[in-house]
């Protein structure tokens, strides 16, 4: 989720749900301790709850990351990316090769949880290359549960380390949900959270039966209002109001508006919200208004508010000359 679960799009997705884990974009060690650490740590602290998750292979500088995201920003939870397939991320050597490592991702979580006192956690895939049976996946587990690591975020698709780029991982490989259904079974003991294909909170429900959380990824960008509903049908809180689009829209206008005040640029939040409307009359309005109009010099959350007329105003039909 590089350059989508960035904070401006965390900060929306609260109006939508607030009980809802949210995931920052992977962020790597050397990024932090080398870069600009308000950039790549600093958040609002309407997000929590909030996990940080890490890309790096040292577990002293994993140790180091998640100390100084816990006790300086606040952090809720730590989460180790052994997932990710990309090129550059191999060539650091962190990221879904870490599957063929699992002793180094023991010590790498082992440091973590030394460091801090925020539950530390572990995404990966269930399976990478040959190594990719079930009881090798299994093993992987095992082999990191015994230093700590209780809950496991399973992509229930295997990785191809060459031959498939980063997107093709994420819909060529076949999902195998049952493996992810039997970790949990055989395992009763962590907590299994299933990712991977599934789109919608009826999907979610399903997965429920079976596991003990449920990672949306892309789905919740492409199409983030179905979340409206998540505090109420997947957490069991009474809602006396669901907001609307609309209403959600606006409630972004204070943030935005202290956001640009502060030095930002409209569009690198308002990007976040194009999707919005998603699928219903006026969706393409809104987002050729806010398209068009935010990437404008000194543009301000005014633009959010025309954008939000522009949903209920059909263009104007020009009558056909008379012959």
């Amino acid at each position: 989720m590089m350059a989508r679960t960035d904070r401006h799009y965390r900060y929306f997705m609260r109006r939508l749900t607030k009980h809802t884990l949210l995931y920052t974009e992977m962020v790597t060690t050397g990024a932090i301790l080398y870069g600009d650490q308000d950039q790549h740590l600093a958040f609002d602290e309407e997000e929590h709850p909030l996990s940080l998750q890490l890309g790096g292979d040292n577990p002293d500088a994993l140790a180091r990351c998640a100390e100084l995201a816990v006790q300086r920003y606040g952090y809720d939870e730590i989460n180790l990316n052994v997932g990710c397939p990309s090129n550059r991320v191999q060539n650091g050597n962190f990221g879904a090769c870490l599957m063929a490592q699992p002793e180094l991702v023991a010590s790498c979580v082992a440091a973590m949880r030394n460091a801090v006192g925020v539950p530390v956690t572990v995404k990966h895939r269930i399976g990478i290359d040959d190594i990719d049976q079930y009881e090798h996946m299994r093993h992987f587990v095992d082999v990191v549960a015994d230093a700590g690591c209780k809950r496991f975020s399973v992509h229930a698709r295997k990785a191809w380390l060459s031959g498939l780029s980063p997107k093709e991982n994420r819909n060529v490989p076949p999902l195998r949900y049952d493996e992810v259904h039997r970790l949990k079974a055989e395992r009763p003991d962590l907590d299994i959270e299933i990712n991977g294909g599934i789109t919608t909170l009826e999907q979610v429900s399903e997965q429920l039966s079976k596991v003990d959380a449920v990672m949306v990824g892309r789905a919740a960008y492409d199409n983030p209002y179905q979340f409206v509903t998540a505090d109420r049908d997947i957490f069991g809180e009474p809602c006396a109001h669901i907001p609307s689009r609309r209403e959600i829209a606006t409630a972004m206008i204070p943030y935005l508006d202290r956001y640009v005040a502060n030095g930002g640029r409209l569009i690198h939040a308002t990007r976040h919200i194009h999707n919005l409307f998603i699928g219903v009359p006026g969706a393409k309005r809104w987002r050729r208004y806010l398209s068009q109009h935010s990437t404008q010099q000194g543009a301000t959350s005014d633009v959010v508010k025309r954008a939000i007329d522009a949903v209920d105003s059909p263009p104007v039909k020009v009558p056909e000359a008379a012959h």
